[in-house]
């Protein structure tokens, strides 16, 4: 089973729709907290499931994306979740690719942050086999010393500090195992690229426009595939945007299911 954190789903409708918020590697639901507070305030049912391993979900070896997507869909069914509106960062946004690919139907609106389509190449599988070992032998303290002078903007270091803490916190509560997983899921993802000409529902980019890791010209490159997608580049945002700078990130959201009401 998977653990998950929810607001507003005693509103549901009797098979209802709901904003649903895939996790970034090497994290958790706790880090869309603040969009949590948004949606609350907004009357808007939500719902933030964590990976195999992660916040309570039973751990899983070897698992894929094909996997998790089962297992979520599973879990939505349960709650009487009929259709959502997803939004993906990063590792999150592989997964909306494949909930979009598995089960169309269940989706009425993507948001895609921070993310990409491509598969990754030869060189990235190299760092990415790299890290699984490293962490696996020395735990998620590995883990958060090769990722964190990357995931964020410049002056998110130094003027919120509580962010850069929070990131640490949230991965320093799994194991290396547990990180090494995920880790392994990603690279064995399917390539996206083909799947942006089947997307027909409503989409909207969100990025940090000082994303190291995502640059906001992949975000670019797959606006201009999806005809009629929004774009929206935050500026002082790295690769979590959401966490960086919610107060823009939550706008561009709110926007976009604003815009997203009446297919539901």
């Amino acid at each position: 089973m998977l653990s998950y954190r929810s607001i507003n789903l005693d509103s549901l409708a009797p098979v209802g729709h709901a904003v649903l918020l895939l996790h970034a590697f090497p994290l958790s639901s706790e880090m869309w907290a603040p969009q949590f507070s948004m949606l609350e305030k907004q009357g808007m049912p939500a719902i933030a499931p964590n990976v195999f391993g992660v916040g309570g979900s039973s751990v899983r070896d070897n698992w894929n994306f094909r996997d998790y997507i089962e297992e979520l869909s599973t879990l939505l069914s349960s709650l009487n979740i009929g259709t959502v509106t997803v939004a993906g960062l990063s590792m999150g946004g592989y997964q909306a690719f494949e909930l979009w690919r598995m089960f169309p139907e269940k989706v009425t609106s993507l948001v895609l942050c921070d993310t990409k389509a491509e598969q990754d190449n030869e060189d990235a599988l190299a760092n990415r086999r790299d890290f699984i070992t490293a962490v696996r032998a020395n735990g998620p303290d590995e883990a958060i010393a090769r990722m964190l002078p990357n995931v964020f903007a410049p002056e998110t270091y130094t003027a919120k500090t509580e962010v850069v803490d929070a990131f640490k916190h949230i991965v320093k509560n799994q194991s290396g195992d547990v990180i090494a997983s995920a880790m392994q899921a990603i690279a064995s993802r399917a390539d996206s690229v083909d799947t942006l000409a089947t997307i027909n529902c409503p989409v909207t980019f969100i990025n940090g426009k000082e994303d190291t890791l995502t640059p906001p010209s992949l975000a670019e490159s797959m606006h201009r595939q999806i005809p009629g997608s929004a774009l929206h580049l935050i500026p002082h945002a790295g690769h979590l945007s959401n966490m960086e700078q919610p107060e823009i990130f939550n706008a561009c959201l709110l926007e976009h299911l604003e815009k997203t009401r009446h297919l539901h």
